[in-house]
């Protein structure tokens, strides 16, 4: 897999000058042209970006699905996720690309925050839509950390830095917005994911699937496993594992109370390759164990 390892790296395959600053950079998508170079067969970034895209055409492959270049305004990629590129049918159109280097974060609170923002781990096809104002905004905060790098000094680093987290805190309200915004879409993912979880526990072969899991059911939803979380977190209260985890109790309480099975034989009927493992997870759930449950019946 090929890597593209520096901001300088990336800004000669987009046929840029140097960078001013070597870990940092917007990129100003009108005045880039893809050079041909096997790179984008197959590639990886060591870097975060943040994409604003204005009638970017072309196709982009994550793993085995394509999207469309031009499906999403603002979309977001962190360091090391695969990434395949068809130049034959992409043109880099109009918007920006801020890209920044982990090195730019360390000795800073945002190298850990970072991680706390979960729509770097979200696809392509969930990008996020913006009105003009938000978009105005957001390029606001471009052109300030555009012309920061232009001036390197002990400052730069805290500056740009904060300017980092600023558009950060806002995409994030920015989500949350289209997630509430959507009404018809939201309706019909939450009726989906219900029914997928209500499925799954009520299928004979789950003892053969095993556990049901949160990456397992975002691919159902053809979603990746933040965004699903995300989603249901601001709608629910609760994220992916919770309502898994609650399901589940929901059926094993079902079955200690009307069936004759064994704690054994409900904890792999219900996935669990070890009953160990279920009866802890029912303790944590209930404060009781599935034994005292059960006894509370009789």
């Amino acid at each position: 897999m090929n890597a593209i390892n520096s901001v300088s790296e990336f800004h000669r395959l987009l046929s840029l000058p140097e960078p001013r600053h070597p870990l940092v950079s917007v990129i100003n998508l009108a005045e880039s042209v893809f050079l041909e170079d096997k790179v984008w067969n197959g590639f990886v970034n060591r870097f975060y970006c943040v994409a604003l895209k204005r009638e970017a055409k072309g196709k982009i492959r994550y793993g085995q699905q394509h999207y469309d270049y031009d499906n999403g305004v603002l979309s977001f990629t962190a360091p090391n996720q695969v990434q395949y590129l068809d130049l034959q049918q992409t043109e880099c159109g109009s918007g920006y690309l801020l890209i920044f280097h982990p090195d730019f974060l360390l000795a800073h609170s945002l190298a850990n925050s970072i991680n706390d923002y979960g729509f770097f781990s979200y696809a392509v096809h969930e990008a996020l839509h913006l009105s003009a104002e938000e978009e105005d905004d957001l390029i606001s905060i471009l052109s300030k950390i555009d012309k920061e790098c232009q001036h390197i000094d002990k400052h730069t680093q805290e500056i740009i830095l904060s300017q980092i987290e600023l558009l950060l805190t806002y995409s994030n309200r920015f989500y949350e917005r289209q997630f509430i915004t959507r009404k018809n879409h939201n309706h019909q993912l939450l009726a989906k994911f219900e029914l997928l979880v209500e499925e799954y526990f009520n299928t004979d072969s789950t003892m053969q699937q095993g556990l049901l899991t949160v990456q397992r059911i975002a691919e159902r939803m053809n979603l990746s496993p933040n965004y699903l979380s995300d989603f249901l977190r601001l709608h629910t209260g609760q994220n992916t594992q919770q309502h898994i985890h609650g399901k589940l109790i929901e059926k094993a309480k079902e079955k200690l109370s009307t069936t004759n099975l064994s704690v054994s034989e409900i904890a792999y009927a219900l996935g669990f390759e070890h009953a160990q493992s279920f009866s802890t997870l029912f303790r944590k759930k209930t404060e009781m164990s599935p034994l005292e449950f059960r006894q509370s019946f009789n």
